[in-house]
Parts: C-alpha cells; sequence; structure tokens
C-alpha cells in the first residue's frame, strides 16, 4: 500500500481552548480552523466554548461573539448578514454554506467551521478567491449587444424571456458550488467551474444579448467547460437553492444543436 503524507506545515493541530465562565448553561463548542501567515507553521483548530443564551441563532452571530468577546483576532469575512452578498461563505459542520443563514440548531455536537475548501488560505477563514473571480470576469458577464437601443428607453423583454433567467440572476458567487466540485479541485486553472458556467448561462439565454455565438465558442474547450463530469455536488451545496449542473447541461445541449 501506498504511504500518503500531507505536505510540511499542512496538518491541522490541536489549537487553544477558551472556555466559557463557570456556571454557563447553554454551552455549544465551535472548533475553528486557524492559521496566520505571519506566524508561519501549521494550522490549527481553536476551540470556543460560546454561551448560546445570549447569542443569536446563526453561525455567524457566533462568529462576530467570539471575535467580539472572546479572541479578536479570529478573521473572517462577514457583510449583509441576510444571505445575499456571499461574504461569509465557508465550510460548516463539512458543508460550504453561508454562515449567516446556517442555524446553529440544525448541526449536532460541536460546531467545525474550515474557510472553504481547495482554495489559498489568506487568513484563518479568509480564502483567497483572486482566481475564481478572474474566471467569472473572463466570461464577460455583462449585457453585449451590437444594435443600439432604443431612444430612451431599457432594452425590454418579454414575461417569458424574463423567466428564462430565473434560477440563474440569483447567484451571490459565493464560491460554494465551485470548491465542492471535484472537478475544480483538479483542474480550477482551466476548468470554469459551476458558478462561473451558470453565470455563462445566465448571459447566453438572456434575449437582449447579441453575443451568443461568441459565448459558446468561449466556452467550446475540453477543460473550461467538459471538465464538469455531472458530480451534482454543486448543486446539493448551493446556499441559494440554484442548480448549477442544470445550466452546465444547457449549455452542453445548445453545443450540440449549434452542430447540428
Amino acid at each position: 500500500m501506498v504511504a500518503l503524507t500531507l505536505p510540511k506545515n499542512s496538518k491541522v493541530h490541536r489549537g487553544r481552548t477558551h472556555k466559557a465562565a463557570a456556571g454557563t448553561a447553554h454551552v455549544r463548542r465551535f472548533r475553528v480552523y486557524r492559521w496566520d501567515p505571519e506566524a508561519g507553521g501549521n494550522p490549527s483548530l481553536d476551540t470556543f466554548e460560546v454561551d448560546l443564551a445570549a447569542c443569536g441563532p446563526m453561525v455567524l452571530d457566533a462568529l462576530n461573539k467570539i471575535k467580539d468577546e472572546i479572541d479578536a483576532t479570529l478573521t473572517f469575512r462577514r457583510s449583509c448578514r441576510e444571505g445575499v452578498c456571499g461574504s461569509c461563505s465557508m465550510n460548516i459542520d463539512g458543508t460550504n454554506t453561508l454562515a449567516c443563514v446556517k442555524p446553529i440548531e440544525d448541526i449536532g455536537g460541536d460546531v467545525t467551521i474550515y474557510p472553504l475548501p481547495h482554495l489559498a488560505v489568506i487568513k484563518d477563514l479568509v480564502s483567497d478567491l483572486t482566481p475564481f473571480f478572474a474566471q467569472y470576469a473572463s466570461i464577460q458577464p455583462w449585457l453585449s449587444a451590437d444594435s443600439a437601443p432604443p431612444p430612451a428607453k431599457e432594452r425590454r423583454q418579454s414575461p417569458d424571456d424574463r423567466a428564462r433567467l430565473d434560477g440563474l440572476w440569483e447567484c451571490i458567487l459565493c464560491a460554494c458550488c465551485s470548491t465542492a466540485c471535484p472537478s475544480y479541485w483538479w483542474n480550477s486553472e482551466r476548468f470554469l467551474g459551476p458558478a462561473t458556467l451558470l453565470q455563462a448561462y445566465r448571459w447566453i439565454v438572456d434575449s437582449r444579448d447579441e453575443h451568443t455565438g461568441d459565448r459558446l465558442d468561449y466556452l467550446e474547450d475540453p477543460f473550461r467547460l467538459y471538465r464538469c463530469h455531472t458530480i451534482m455536488n454543486c448543486t446539493s451545496t448551493c446556499p441559494k437553492g440554484l442548480n448549477p449542473a442544470k445550466a452546465i447541461g444547457a449549455i452542453k445541449k445548445l453545443m450540440v444543436e449549434r452542430r447540428g
């Protein structure tokens, strides 16, 4: 049997434990991934005992409480607290999701929190999303049309054409789906990933866009599109309930139809 070892400084060690005050009745333990590039060395899992009687119901509430009251050095992204901005995406209890909409009570036992997987870590729970957003920019995610718009009017759509965008425009680019995709883990330099491909389909089917052919030409590549093997992790983990796998399948169908 082949013996596999983790790269140097990648094994997660046991970190510090921050206990709740004596007599605290409603305590939950949060095991949080910590890594500081300035300190170097291995990452660790710190344990924080949190009094849920004085805490909001979501995982983000607990992280805010930890940062405000226990350890101000804990680093994570946050913004809207409404599941709209996608900033607080992380791996909670083994699933990529948004901390602001993940109820603590839905998790049994200790709450384990890691950064999004298979991305470089900047610090603690903050992953480097630079490559992810570069891929998103590569599909030119804006309306592209050569014809002039109607004078003093917007480019209009029929209700049916507008309905084709439902299930696509709601994507908040949290990267939960792409970082849950094994094909993206293996080929992230060339495979665009579920989130970017869902966004690409959003513009491909927009009736106001006039560069559908160019958009399909860009995706006609052995890696950009066809590394998707319909594993379905993307759909099962999306915190907005979207179906990136369905959008990718629709793009592949359009590729076949235009050859026919």
